[in-house]
C-alpha cells in the first residue's frame, strides 16, 4: 500500500525541528522520569509484591474482569484521599477522557484552564458541551468566564493541582470559591501532586481541605506511585454514572490483578515517604536560588523549567547535558508554545545535591 498521505504532517514536524522520536534511557543521572520519590529506581515495592498474581484479567470489568482486590484497592484509596467512593481506570489518559466525554451534555458549559493536560483537553473535545479556556491561573478571567456562560446549564471547571509543563500550582482554594458562587461543578486532575503534596502525599486538594468542594478528583499511579492506572474519585452516584456511561471504562479489558497489587502497595509505601519528599523540597530550593543565565520559571514542585527559546536551541542544550550524563530532555514546540521552547528538569528524592550543582552549571551566567 502507498502511504505517501502521511508524508506531508511528517515534512511539517521533521521542517519545524520537532520530529519526535523514541530514545531509551542509558544509565544518565535521572533528571527526567516522574518517579519522583524513587518506588521504581529503588524497587521499593519488590519485597512486597507476589509475583504470583495473574498478568491478564481476561475481560471489561462488566463482564469477567472485576475481581475483589480491585475493588479492595478503590476502597482503600477512596478512604485514604476522603472521598465517598472511586473508580479505577487503565490510565490517566483514561480517566481524563473517560469523565469529561460522558458527563458534561450538550448545553452545559466547559471552562478549563488554558495549560491543561492534552488527556483533559481531548476529552473536552469528545463532549457535546460547549467549552472556553480561561487564562492560566487568572481568577479574573475564569470568573469572567463563569459570569458569562449560559445559566440554565451545567458548568464545569476544570484544572490541574500541579501543572506538568510549568510545575506551578493552581490557585484551588480561590477557585472552589468561584464555583460556589457560580454553581460550578469542579474537576481537578492531581495526577503531578499525588505522593508529593501534603504531608502524607496526599495531595493539594486534601492539603487544602477542599475534597468536599470538588465534584470529581484524578489521582494517577504512573508517577510518584511508580506503579500504572489512575483513580476518579467523587460520590457513589459519580462511580455509579462513569460504570454505566463511561465508554473508556465499559470497553476496555481492565488492569490485571498483579497490576492493581501494585497500586494497592504503593499506597502503603508512599504515604510513609516524609524524608523523600523533604529532600526534593531540599533539591527544589537549591534549584530555585541557583543563578542561572536562562529564564527559570517559579516551581516549589519537583517540576524545574528551564526556558530556552527555539526548537533547535533548546534541543541543543539537551545534547550538551546528555553527553555530560544528565538525563534532561527539551519540550518543544508545539507542545509548548513557540518562543516557550524549554528544558523539563524533574528532580527526585534519590538526586544528591552535588548532582544538581554539577546540573546547574550549564546554566550560570
Amino acid at each position: 500500500m502507498n502511504e505517501d498521505f502521511l508524508d506531508k504532517k511528517l515534512k511539517e514536524r521533521s521542517d519545524a525541528n520537532a520530529l519526535r522520536s523514541l530514545k531509551i534511557s542509558e544509565n544518565k543521572i535521572d533528571f527526567c522520569s516522574n518517579d519522583y520519590l524513587g518506588i521504581v529506581k529503588n524497587k521499593l515495592m519488590e519485597q512486597s509484591i507476589s509475583f504470583t498474581l495473574p498478568h491478564g484479567s481476561s475481560g471489561s470489568r462488566l463482564l469477567s474482569g472485576n475481581y475483589q482486590l480491585i475493588e479492595e484497592t478503590e476502597k482503600y484509596i477512596s478512604n485514604f484521599h476522603e472521598a465517598e467512593a472511586g473508580l479505577i481506570f487503565n490510565s490517566g489518559y483514561d480517566a481524563n477522557t473517560g469523565i469529561l466525554s460522558c458527563v458534561p451534555q450538550k448545553n452545559d458549559t466547559i471552562i478549563y484552564d488554558q495549560l491543561s493536560h492534552a488527556s483533559l483537553r481531548d476529552g473536552i473535545r469528545l463532549s457535546f458541551a460547549t467549552a472556553f479556556s480561561f487564562l492560566h491561573n487568572d481568577l479574573k478571567d475564569l470568573e469572567k468566564k463563569l459570569a458569562t456562560a449560559n445559566t440554565g446549564s451545567q458548568k464545569f471547571v476544570i484544572t490541574e493541582s500541579v501543572f506538568s509543563m510549568d510545575g506551578d500550582f493552581a490557585p484551588l482554594k480561590e477557585i472552589t470559591d468561584l464555583c460556589e458562587k457560580y454553581n460550578a461543578a469542579l474537576i481537578v486532575d492531581e495526577a503531578h501532586a499525588t505522593g508529593i503534596v501534603g504531608e502524607r502525599g496526599e495531595g493539594l486538594v486534601q492539603k487544602l481541605r477542599l475534597q468536599n468542594k470538588c465534584f470529581a478528583r484524578i489521582h494517577t499511579f504512573g508517577k510518584a506511585c511508580g506503579a500504572h492506572g489512575a483513580i476518579i474519585l467523587g460520590s457513589e452516584k459519580l462511580k455509579k454514572y462513569l460504570i454505566n456511561f463511561s465508554r473508556q471504562f465499559i470497553y476496555t479489558t481492565s488492569l490485571p490483578p498483579a497490576a492493581t497489587e501494585a497500586i494497592f502497595l504503593s499506597y502503603k509505601i508512599f504515604s510513609g515517604l516524609k524524608n523523600e519528599r523533604k529532600k526534593i523540597k531540599e533539591l527544589v530550593q537549591a534549584f530555585q536560588n541557583a543563578s542561572l543565565k536562562y529564564q527559570r520559571l517559579k516551581s516549589y514542585t519537583p517540576i524545574q523549567i528551564v526556558i530556552i527559546p527555539g526548537n533547535e536551541e533548546v534541543k541543543k542544550v539537551a545534547a550538551d547535558l546528555q553527553k555530560n550524563n544528565f538525563d534532561v530532555r527539551p519540550i518543544l514546540y508545539p507542545t509548548v508554545p513557540k518562543g516557550q521552547e524549554r528544558l523539563r528538569i524533574v528532580l527526585h528524592s534519590f538526586n544528591t545535591i552535588e548532582e544538581v550543582e554539577r546540573m546547574v552549571k550549564f546554566f550560570e551566567e
